[in-house]
């Protein structure tokens, strides 16, 4: 059974575990302190959540809430495991309900369309079945790969 929760500071691991499957999507994590640091500063401020079973982590997410601007999706992973289960969606779904407040808009970079990671991850059809629509380009992710932002309206 998928539990959601909260992160704290002692899931660090089971977020370095997931960032582990996808550093050849994203570029390096695991190793970079800047990455430590914001999970740990993401989780300190209760916007980080974890999905779970008995097994381990099965998904992670880092959210950032806008003041005047928009929120934005920092970064979610969903282990290699429990891809096309739901726990993208019910991770997304939470973060929403928990952090943001209508109107508003919430914003994703994600794998631009000639990013060899945008079919294999499924991440551009999966924002979309979610309502994000594809907006402006992005810079290129630290792999040298095309970025585009998602935006999704919340009424």
């Amino acid at each position: 059974m998928t539990a959601l929760r909260q992160a704290r500071s002692a899931d660090l691991p089971g977020f370095l575990a997931l960032a582990a499957e996808v550093e050849h999507w994203f570029g390096p994590m695991v190793a970079e302190p800047g990455f430590h640091r914001a999970v740990l500063d993401s989780a300190e401020q209760g916007l980080a959540t974890v999905a779970e079973d008995g097994e381990g982590p099965l998904g992670g997410l880092l959210f950032g809430v806008g003041g005047e601007g928009p929120h934005h999706l920092h970064w979610l992973v969903v282990a290699g495991r429990a891809r096309g289960t739901g726990v993208g969606r019910a991770l997304v779904e939470d973060a929403l309900r928990r952090h943001v407040r209508g109107p508003a808009t919430v914003e994703v970079v994600t794998f631009g369309p000639d990013h060899p990671g945008a079919v294999a991850s499924g991440a551009r059809v999966f924002y979309e079945r979610l309502g994000f629509t594809p907006a402006e380009a992005a810079d290129p992710g630290p792999e040298g790969g095309s970025r585009q932002v998602y935006r999704l309206r919340v009424d």
